[in-house]
């Protein structure tokens, strides 16, 4: 009796979804109302001969009355429910927290990948979220709408869209769109490997916080990024017609089930239809069977052709949740076009996320994300996955230095991170008492010279938590000279540290952001909460810039012309044939070279490239030169040649693994092919596609 949902549980809402009374269903048993209250209310089990007559009462079969993990009788109509108008004659135009953040694409992409971290599941796996843009048109979008039940909202929105409030001008714009173009534009977000919409339709949970409540956010975990409950409001923001639809795979099952939980919610303003008045938002579902939920929508179990139809199919039983913008659009005015809004999302995640995806050696990134772009469920533009090092490289290479522990304490080279503290003094809570210590946080400074390519720097960039990009500061007083830098300041949890200290950091940074988490300084609750709170974020931010400045204001140590530096000069790296003076990102390329001459005059040498992603191995072949004043450049043999990350070593080629990033080898030359001794040249060392063989 323990595989499934609670028997009384089920058992209650299958008389309920039938019609049956208790009293009509123990005559059929030929037991007494009694038996089967006590069934219903938990005090008791049925015997298990009674099974197959009690299946046969239901309509169904033994095996679901055992299991219990799906309804008796075949599902409700599905249909569209309207929240009456409040009996006191208060109206609401719009949703207010809608209005909190500025609306676009970047917003919602920001707010959205938040709340996917927010909820990761496994924390050993990255949380995995995909946007996919995709267009319906002619006969492809009138099938879609059909499946909606367009025709039960229609005369709904016809009354909304006359409304002389902003929500009413939107509203009318969308429907225009729609009727004059036959176009409508989804917009869907999945994530994988978060907890999924878990919990009762109405009580507190996942569920009732994101479809039922607004402002309330559910997180108990202090970790998480957001707090104010208002996140979720962008999906509804970024849709011309207020309509969002969910599939939620459970992580926790409800009603004995976790897979395809469906449900939608449409927020329009006050309206008047057909005489009767209606307070705002609606939801699609089946009709609540509870007689305190009478006529109420609640979510549904949808069939996998079910959820096919609305566009909210998922690729993987992976726990999580599918959002569906309907009518999309990007109201910041920075994409128009398909391709425009493709490339907004590709930016919005890589800048607010790069720290999140970006992975060590042994660390896995607590985020993957991809965009892909469909028209009538074609493909448009195929689905990739952001790629932090391509947008912001050294930002990218001063975090993954963090976590493969490869910081130094002093930049003499491009290609080097420092990590330095900074003193965060966090005061004590005001219900501590005046007598309570404050605790001292060391947040880490992360400095780094900046790429060729970075279009900003020298500035610093602050997260916390979930590594969420929260600000980012130009720091003071650096004086004149200083050549241009990357920097990242990590704070609570985002050092990757658990300790007492990095708890009150975490409390205290929080509560000092708005709820658009975009900034740290004095709000109402820091300052409720905190005595002496600007104060201490002043010297927070004193702290940055002097930790900063001992950084960037050092002169690299020289030394002597017989050490280190010389081997470092002597080593070059062959940049790329196309795009003279560019990084070409359709090809590996070699990104770091060390290494040192060996007593028996061999050069040994550390070599790192970076890969373009595709899901192909490359098959590579390494080429070291001596770098002479004058002539070609001599080609040097490899005496030895080692794998060392993400590739092997096959018959003098580097083959690397499928889908990563960077690739690692290790190599020692042949002092034979040397044509002069190897500290009287300079070292090139380029990487070229192994040909394939021809017969």
């Amino acid at each position: 009796m323990e595989d499934g949902e609670d028997f009384g549980v089920w058992l209650g809402r299958q008389l309920r979804r039938s019609g049956l009374t208790q009293a009509e269903f123990a005559h059929g048993l030929g037991l007494t109302r009694a038996a089967v209250s006590a069934w219903v209310t938990g005090r008791a089990q049925p015997r298990a001969e009674l099974m197959p007559r009690i299946a046969s009462l239901l309509g169904t079969d033994t095996a679901t009355v055992v299991i219990r993990d799906t309804d008796a009788s075949s599902g409700l109509p599905i249909g569209w429910h309207h929240r009456l108008a409040h009996r006191d004659g208060g109206r609401e135009y719009g949703n207010a927290a809608a209005f909190a953040f500025d609306a676009g694409l970047a917003v919602l992409a920001r707010e959205t990948v938040q709340n996917s971290l927010d909820e990761r599941l496994d924390p050993t796996r990255p949380v995995r979220v995909r946007f996919t843009l995709h267009e319906l048109t002619g006969e492809t979008l009138n099938g879609f709408l059909n499946t909606l039940k367009w025709n039960e909202i229609e005369a709904h929105y016809a009354a909304a869209s006359q409304s002389r409030q902003k929500v009413g001008r939107v509203l009318d714009e969308g429907l225009r769109a729609m009727r004059e173009e036959s176009s409508l534009l989804l917009l869907r977000v999945d994530d994988y490997n978060a907890a999924g919409l878990t919990g009762p339709e109405y009580g507190d949970g996942r569920f009732a916080a994101v479809v039922r409540r607004q402002l309330d956010s559910h997180k108990r975990n202090d970790r998480a990024g957001g707090s104010f409950g208002l996140g979720k409001a962008t999906l509804w923001a970024t849709s011309r017609l207020g309509l969002v639809l969910m599939n939620s795979t459970l992580s926790e099952s409800h009603e004995g089930r976790t897979a395809r939980r469906v449900v939608g919610r449409l927020d329009l303003p006050w309206r008047e239809v057909e005489g009767v008045a209606y307070a705002g938002p609606a939801w699609l579902g089946e009709p609540d069977t509870e007689k305190e939920h009478e006529s109420v929508s609640r979510s549904w179990w949808a069939t996998e052709q079910e959820v096919a139809d609305l566009r909210l199919n998922r690729d993987s039983e992976d726990p999580g949740t599918s959002f569906l913008v309907v009518g999309a659009h990007d109201a910041s005015g920075v994409g128009n076009t398909l391709e425009e809004m493709h490339e907004a999302l590709n930016a919005a995640i890589a800048d607010n996320f790069w720290a999140a995806m970006t992975s060590g050696r042994s660390t896995p990134p607590m985020l993957e994300a991809s965009v892909r772009t469909l028209r009538n469920d074609d493909t448009v533009i195929p689905e990739r996955r952001v790629d932090p090092h391509e947008r912001h490289p050294a930002l990218a290479r001063a975090f993954r230095a963090y976590l493969d522990g490869g910081t130094v304490t002093e930049l003499t080279s491009p290609d080097q991170v420092v990590s330095a503290e900074v003193q965060l003094d966090v005061p004590p809570l005001r219900s501590e008492g005046r007598r309570a210590a404050p605790r001292t946080h060391r947040a880490v400074l992360l400095v780094t010279p900046a790429a060729d390519t970075d279009e900003e720097h020298s500035r610093i960039v602050c997260m916390r938590g979930t590594r969420m990009t929260i600000t980012t500061r130009r720091p003071r007083g650096l004086g004149m000279g200083v050549d241009p830098f990357q920097a990242v300041l990590l704070a609570g949890f985002a050092t990757g540290e658990d300790s007492d200290d990095v708890h009150a950091a975490e409390a205290f940074l929080r509560a000092a952001e708005p709820p658009e988490h975009d900034r740290w300084g004095t709000t109402e609750e820091l300052s409720a909460l905190y005595p002496n709170a600007p104060r201490r974020l002043t010297e927070f931010n004193a702290g940055m810039d002097a930790t900063l400045r001992s950084v960037v204001g050092r002169r690299a140590h020289r030394e002597d012309s017989s050490g280190p530096e010389v081997l470092r000069n002597l080593l070059r790296l062959e940049p790329p044939v196309a795009g003279a003076g560019r990084r070409n990102h359709g090809y590996p390329v070699v990104d770091r070279v060390a290494g040192q001459v060996c007593a028996d005059g061999s050069w040994t040498l550390d070599v790192t490239l970076t890969v373009p992603q595709r899901e192909d191995p490359w098959s590579l072949v390494p080429v070291v030169k001596f770098d002479v004043r004058s002539g070609g450049r001599p080609a040097l043999e490899w005496g030895e040649l080692t794998a060392k990350e993400n590739c092997t070593v096959v018959d003098g080629r580097l083959v690397t693994a499928p889908d990563v990033r960077t690739v690692r080898f290790g190599g020692v030359t042949a002092v034979a092919s040397h044509p002069v001794a190897a500290t009287m040249a300079g070292l090139v060392v380029d990487i070229q596609q192994a040909r394939e063989a021809t017969a």
